[in-house]
């Protein structure tokens, strides 16, 4: 990367090594979980529910947006906190990516088994349930497969979150989930991240950090 005489990088250098950083820590994170049993993942992400469950922004929401997760990727299994909220009288929602328009958005679905397959190994709500709107949710739940104490997180790069996050929050409050391993000092910011206000893994529930 080029630099003057004094070790400084131009802003538009900056942007591309930054990119590259995260496309780095997006590989290496995402090779570690893969290592991860089935036995360990089912495990970790029955605490990260409990820790979630009980979260104050979680224990006093109406409307929560989850997510299914990909199982073969080794993502957070939030499934059991599906029928948790629900015993609560809370609403769930879940994303699909408009095929049009390729932006996310929140539908809220009656009963997960009606959910469509996706090619990619997920669920998503069909395109008869009804689109939750900005206001609709209380707080959105965000994969990620790093993220730092400031609420900054990767994900796999297509940035669909980032995109969609700015129309609900606030007043949604949005907390990202990963196993603690994922947890990591700092990530590179790059151009329209958007960070979380909570950070749950199966060690921790921290507030993020500004």
């Amino acid at each position: 990367m080029p630099s003057d005489r004094h070790g400084f990088i131009p802003s538009s250098d900056q942007g591309l090594l930054r990119r590259r950083v995260k496309s780095e820590i997006r590989k290496r994170m995402g090779a570690l979980r893969n290592t991860l049993p089935a036995s360990s993942c089912a495990q970790r992400s029955a605490r990260i529910v409990e820790r979630l469950i009980d979260l104050e922004p979680v224990a006093s929401a109406r409307t929560v947006a989850s997510f299914w997760p990909i199982e073969h990727k080794h993502e957070v299994d939030l499934r059991p906190l599906d029928g948790r909220l629900r015993e609560r009288g809370v609403r769930v929602a879940y994303p699909v990516v408009e095929w049009k328009t390729a932006e996310l958005s929140f539908r809220f679905v009656a009963h997960v088994d009606a959910m469509q397959e996706h090619p990619l190994g997920y669920r998503e709500p069909s395109s008869q349930d009804p689109e939750a709107l900005p206001g609709d949710i209380d707080v959105i739940v965000v994969p990620a497969l790093a993220i730092d104490p400031r609420g900054h997180r990767i994900g796999y790069g297509a940035g669909h979150y980032d995109r969609a996050l700015p129309r609900f929050a606030p007043p949604a409050v949005t907390v990202s989930v990963a196993y603690d391993f994922q947890l990591v000092a700092e990530t590179p910011e790059t151009e329209g991240d958007v960070a979380t206000l909570w950070i749950v893994t199966d060690a921790r529930a921290i507030a993020a950090s500004t």
